[in-house]
């Protein structure tokens, strides 16, 4: 049997992910079944030497968009006090249950997470009137806000429809906090 170089796994790895076409998008979360438009890169300035950068986007701190007492309605449950990183933040139930967690992501990452939620065909739905666009899944919303994404997932062993609603709403709480 022959091996391949590392090199040459390495690009059979990376390569096909940056190929997939991106889904559709579904309806908006009011069920009114119009499609929308495929999301549109962040916009680009020209600097002064002519080269093009993009626009950055300010930070946010996702415990502070999200904080304990909004995440523990979220999830139903009592949890933890929050694990901060760099542009997350996460919030996990007690060792003694019931399962629960919630995630917040802030900047470039909740962006990277919904590019890949649509490459893997997730059925997102627009939440209107939410941001400058916001989207929801099964246990996940997604805000823009002046080129600041925000993203939070929950985890949880309910029925992901049951919580819906309840993302929907923390969406439109985070959009006054940013």
């Amino acid at each position: 049997m022959r091996r391949l170089p590392v090199l040459t796994l390495g690009l059979l790895l990376v390569v096909p992910a940056g190929c997939s076409a991106a889904s559709d998008p579904a309806a908006d979360v009011r069920g009114e079944g119009d499609r929308l438009q495929p999301s549109v890169d962040a916009p680009a300035s020209t600097g002064d030497h002519g080269d093009v950068t993009a626009t950055p986007a300010r930070a946010a701190d996702p415990c502070a968009l999200v904080p304990k007492a909004a995440a523990e309605r979220l999830a139903g449950t009592p949890l933890q006090d929050p694990v901060a990183a760099p542009e997350s933040c996460t919030y996990t139930g007690p060792t003694s249950g019931p399962t629960a967690q919630v995630e917040v992501y802030a900047g470039a990452g909740a962006k990277k997470i919904l590019d890949i939620d649509r490459d893997l065909g997730h059925e997102l739905k627009a939440v209107v009137g939410v941001g400058d666009e916001a989207y929801i899944e099964d246990g996940a919303v997604f805000v823009n806000v002046d080129d600041t994404w925000v993203a939070i997932r929950l985890v949880s062993l309910a029925d992901p429809a049951a919580s819906q609603q309840a993302l929907a709403n923390l969406a439109r709480d985070v959009v006054t906090r940013l």
